[in-house]
């Protein structure tokens, strides 16, 4: 079932690409059903300087002082007893230029991809200054408290875990809309001939390391060392970082890569993907039909989302690189084992997808 026809103003954010990635397939799905979009970047409608400065200093702590985020993630977004610090505070500053927004472009439903617009839309609405609903669309296995605000009207989940979790808290509708991931990434999977196309020689089982839009992560280089140690062809995804990229050319069997604009592709030749982000990439990955193996995950959300997942069996958590080996091992060669975790990551996208946001105009 499509969406019904409206309008829809989509607030992504962006840090790193992944809520990018979302706000585009969510756009396209509403768009195929007759829905006309907007998406905004929420940073934007910060005053000048801060969403640029909130940006840079997320990828500094992420790429340089992953400890300093650790504890901001602590401290901000996860649950704990007494008073929280939280981002209302930031959330009010784009109060103004978003319903300034909502009165040029007169959206019917308000969708926020990024924790931040959440808080916003929330906001807004609990005192009913927004008099259109908002449905979240929450894109992390972690769900942290930034993410969940009772004054919004509609939670879409990854799972249906995840909705009972934010259903619980806040006391509002959430439905499990599964992973909203590019049609591109649901391809048939490749031939030997495709294989040894992509990577030649074709002599090791090509393995995915990846590392984020901005080329974040721990201790990389032993871990591409490692993963080569043991028979496979590290094929790093380096993104925009073309110092990591550098580093890592050098390793023997090694294959550094920056940005790739060909992902489905890559992914659907390779025999696993090693994420430590529990992100859109992932999600990818599981549509192509890759196995994810989750490893030396970033703090804060990347550490906690990667569990949530391995709890879900959808994907495996190796916390040493034994672990790591064995895993592999098991999932990149054919038999049950790997189709068996193929299976039911592909559970994640059975959902709802955008179809509750037609109930929600019909609501409305």
């Amino acid at each position: 079932m499509s969406t019904a026809p409206g309008r829809f103003l989509i607030l992504s954010a962006g840090m790193g690409s992944g809520h990018h990635a979302v706000a585009a397939e969510l756009a396209r799905r509403l768009e195929a059903g007759g829905g006309l979009t907007t998406t905004v970047d929420v940073l934007d409608l910060l005053p000048t300087g801060i969403g640029s400065g909130l940006r840079s200093f997320y990828r500094s702590v992420i790429c340089r002082a992953p400890l300093v985020y650790a504890g901001l993630y602590a401290a901000f977004f996860r649950a704990g007893a007494g008073p929280r610090p939280g981002s209302a505070p930031l959330a009010a500053l784009a109060e103004r230029r978003l319903l300034m927004l909502v009165a040029q472009q007169r959206p019917d439903v308000v969708v926020p991809v990024f924790h931040l617009a959440a808080q916003l839309t929330g906001r807004l609405r609990s005192r009913g200054a927004l008099q259109v609903p908002s449905a979240v669309v929450i894109t992390d296995f972690a769900v942290h408290r930034q993410w969940m605000h009772p004054g919004n009207d509609l939670h879409l989940c990854l799972t249906p875990d995840v909705a009972h979790q934010v259903q619980r808290a806040v006391r509002r509708p959430a439905v499990a809309s599964g992973a909203l991931v590019a049609t591109r990434f649901h391809a048939p999977a490749p031939t030997a001939a495709d294989r040894q196309q992509r990577f030649d020689p074709p002599d090791r089982p090509p393995v995915l390391i990846s590392t984020g839009a901005w080329g974040a992560g721990a201790h990389l280089g032993q871990t591409t060392r490692w993963v080569a140690s043991a028979g496979y062809r590290p094929v790093v995804l380096c993104g925009t970082n073309t110092r990591l990229r550098r580093e890592l050319s050098h390793i023997a069997h090694a294959d550094a890569r920056g940005w790739v604009d060909d992902m489905p592709g890559l992914m659907t030749a390779s025999r696993a993907l090693i994420d430590n982000a529990a992100g859109q990439t992932a999600l990818e990955a599981m549509a192509v039909g890759l196995p994810v193996v989750s490893y030396r995950p970033i703090p804060g959300h990347g550490r906690e989302g990667a569990r949530r997942m391995a709890e879900h069996g959808i994907t495996e958590y190796a916390p040493d690189p034994w672990a790591l080996i064995r895993a592999l091992d098991q999932l990149t060669a054919p038999g049950p084992a790997r189709e068996a975790r193929i299976t039911t990551a592909r559970s994640l996208f059975s959902g709802a997808g955008v179809r509750p946001l037609e109930a929600l105009l019909r609501q409305g």
